[in-house]
């Protein structure tokens, strides 16, 4: 059981760092643009050896076509390699040059027969070469191929024939290089998402744990500490509050797996009277002041999120007596504001730009297009504010009210 567990670990790592590729993949692997590129270099070679071995050469000549060829076919795959364009200009002066030699000198004795090797110079002109430069060089190797024919006295057919097989397969060595280096690109591209979306989907993961757990643990805790305290005299209300503690519990486990599978909606109002009941079990007064309108599921879970975080706050980091929750909606805007005293001395004020907690509230504001802002004032109170347009809200609907000045202390 543990080697399949490992084994599946490393078959996820692999999967999450390198994105497979197959026949019904998107993308075709780079290897096959390599390969595709080595087999139409091999098919010019092995043309022009063919045509050079049908016009009867002496074997010292045969010979030398053979090592020629070589040799180009070494400097044009140096010249597609991914990276080549990065070299030094004197490392590409030398390997073209080299190739210019090896393309022009056996044109002396193989005359026509050897004139395709002009199309991998003109291609790799334009690989190397700035984009000015090598458009021109490539129009001159080009025009070049005007003298084998002329100097033979061929018909004028073959001249052009000869110009426009020397363009035709530079642009050819120069297109499948750069699908070739094209294709490796948006593999790269592909895998550096695939472990993007991985990586946003642990942070997603984190923080709905985080949002989730923090405040269900809190009011746990709460709550069995008020059942420590109601145990000798209150067995019954002891009883309520361990009824409520198991709801908390299952509710936090129903939770946890609706993080797991990515889906998890979340309602104000729930959340609103479950902040009441927390807060009144820690001895908090509630104030709540609650108008607004019926809004989408979206923006629903993200202020139940926002509420829920500012309600684990207030038990955590501070020793409130009185904490008042305002939710309302103005014109195009709803805000959700939770404030409460009892902040400790020398309690430095956070930002939304840090810590856990606010830190995933903003990022949850920012994807509805709201803001976040914390403050703290001269008495002691400290306050959070939550606000985001109600894109898509009817404003007709029907507003629902919660308890006004709703004033609840705890028995």
């Amino acid at each position: 059981m543990v080697r399949s567990g490992r084994s599946s670990q490393a078959a996820g790592e692999q999967e999450e760092a390198e994105p497979t590729s197959g026949a019904g993949g998107l993308l075709p692997a780079p290897r096959l643009g390599r390969v595709i590129l080595l087999a139409a270099l091999l098919c010019y070679v092995s043309v022009t050896m063919l045509n050079i071995l049908s016009s009867h050469v002496s074997r010292v000549e045969e010979g030398a076509a053979l090592l020629g060829l070589f040799a180009i076919f070494g400097l044009q795959l140096h010249h597609s390699r991914p990276g080549a364009n990065a070299a030094s200009p004197r490392s590409k002066c030398l390997t073209l040059g080299a190739q210019a030699l090896l393309t022009y000198l056996p044109l002396i004795l193989f005359r026509s027969q050897w004139g395709s090797m002009a199309g991998f110079l003109a291609g790799s002109l334009l690989l190397l070469l700035s984009p000015r430069s090598a458009w021109i060089m490539y129009g001159a190797v080009g025009l070049s191929m005007l003298a084998p024919p002329l100097l033979t006295e061929r018909p004028m057919v073959d001249t052009f024939y000869f110009v426009q097989s020397t363009l035709l397969t530079g642009l050819v060595v120069y297109g499948l290089t750069r699908l070739v280096d094209l294709i490796r690109v948006l593999h790269e591209t592909r895998g550096e998402l695939t472990r993007v979306a991985v990586t946003r989907e642990r942070l997603r993961f984190a923080r709905d744990l985080h949002d989730l757990l923090g405040y269900s643990l809190s009011a746990i805790t709460l709550k069995g500490e008020l059942i420590h305290r109601l145990l000798p005299a209150h067995p019954a209300r002891a009883k309520t509050e361990v009824e409520d503690v198991l709801a908390m519990s299952r509710q936090s486990l129903a939770d946890v797996r609706s993080v797991a599978s990515g889906y998890r909606d979340m309602s104000l109002q729930e959340e609103i009277s479950s902040a009441e009941s927390v807060l009144n079990a820690a001895d908090v007064r509630v104030t709540s002041r609650i108008r607004i309108g019926t809004v989408g599921q979206t923006l629903d879970t993200v202020f139940a999120t926002v509420l829920r975080e500012a309600v684990t706050n207030v038990l955590r980091h501070s020793r409130a007596t009185h904490c008042e929750i305002v939710a309302e909606q103005d014109g195009e805007r709803m805000s959700l504001s939770v404030s409460n005293d009892g902040v400790t001395p020398g309690y430095r004020d956070p930002s939304p730009h840090s810590g856990t907690g606010l830190g995933n509230l903003e990022l949850r504001l920012s994807a509805v297009n709201g803001t976040l802002t914390v403050e703290r004032e001269g008495d002691g109170t400290f306050r959070l504010t939550a606000t985001a347009p109600l894109a898509g809200v009817d404003d007709s609907e029907s507003l629902w009210e919660g308890p006004t000045a709703g004033n609840r202390a705890a028995a």
